[in-house]
């Protein structure tokens, strides 16, 4: 039985390539076209596989439609949280998870500091979308046009001396986000609060969230905190890993690294 559903298995992925006949897929699998005939049948009655006029077969509807429900079905927040816990566990800062709405950046999650001197956030508000690593993973994800779009109807507030201040280099910025995979604010929101970031991703490579930790200078300065930064990668792409339901990381994961990916070669910083 085991391995009646490996071989009809194996048919998904050879249409995924494109529609192929009976004898192909029977060459494929290497049994007889009787064989690959039946197993052929058995997904075209479940819809996964349909059989077009040419007597070809390829995908069929209710494939997408299940990868369409599974994924609209997913909550990124129930999957990272566990791995939120165990990185707070870990150093103590504060950890948060946030995903881009309607136009906003939006923390979804937040596992507090243990230290005396925490960082007032709540989940469900927007973030500093000028300056947060968060939204800058989330926006730096997006095509080129978008981005631009989006960067030109921005206000840009002077939180503090090292807030961005204008289009121009807020692009910048996130053309660099976008190269390197991993972005900070290191004072651009609050002078005395730094924080570093990853993007979480999808199965299809794009960023379907973001995860940050921050901390107080009192607590640990910014270089120290820059010291976790592959602390803080590696538990998004593991976040990322399960979230895409693979074994090894989506596509794209690790964007474009400068260096080492765990050794950070540039400060993205605001």
């Amino acid at each position: 039985m085991s391995q009646t559903v490996d071989r009809a298995l194996s048919i998904l992925p050879l249409l995924a390539q494109g529609p192929a006949d009976l004898g192909q897929v029977a060459e494929r699998l290497g049994v007889h076209k009787s064989t690959a005939l039946r197993l052929l049948r058995t997904l075209h009655e479940h819809g996964l596989v349909h059989r077009q006029q040419d007597q070809r077969y390829r995908l069929g509807a209710r494939l997408f439609a299940l990868a369409q429900e599974a994924v609209e079905n997913l909550d990124v927040r129930d999957i990272a949280h566990p791995y939120l816990q165990e990185l707070n566990a870990e150093c103590g800062h504060t950890i948060h998870l946030a995903v881009r709405e309607e136009g906003e950046v939006l923390y979804i999650d937040k596992v507090e500091s243990r230290y005396p001197v925490r960082m007032y956030s709540r989940i469900g508000k927007p973030v500093a979308i000028t300056v947060a690593a968060v939204a800058k993973l989330l926006l730096a994800d997006l095509p080129e046009p978008e981005r631009r779009a989006i960067a030109e109807k921005l206000e840009y507030p002077r939180y503090t001396a090292r807030s961005i201040l204008n289009s121009t280099a807020f692009l910048r910025e996130l053309t660099l986000v976008r190269e390197q995979g991993w972005a900070t604010d290191l004072g651009g929101h609050e002078e005395s609060i730094n924080c570093i970031g990853a993007p979480i991703r999808g199965a299809d490579g794009k960023v379907i969230a973001a995860m940050s930790m921050s901390a107080p200078n009192v607590v640990v300065t910014a270089e120290e905190l820059l010291t976790l930064l592959p602390l803080v990668r590696r538990t998004a792409e593991a976040i990322s890993r399960e979230y895409s339901g693979s074994g090894e990381s989506p596509s794209g994961a690790v964007s474009h690294t400068t260096g080492s990916p765990d050794t950070p070669q540039k400060k993205a910083s605001s």
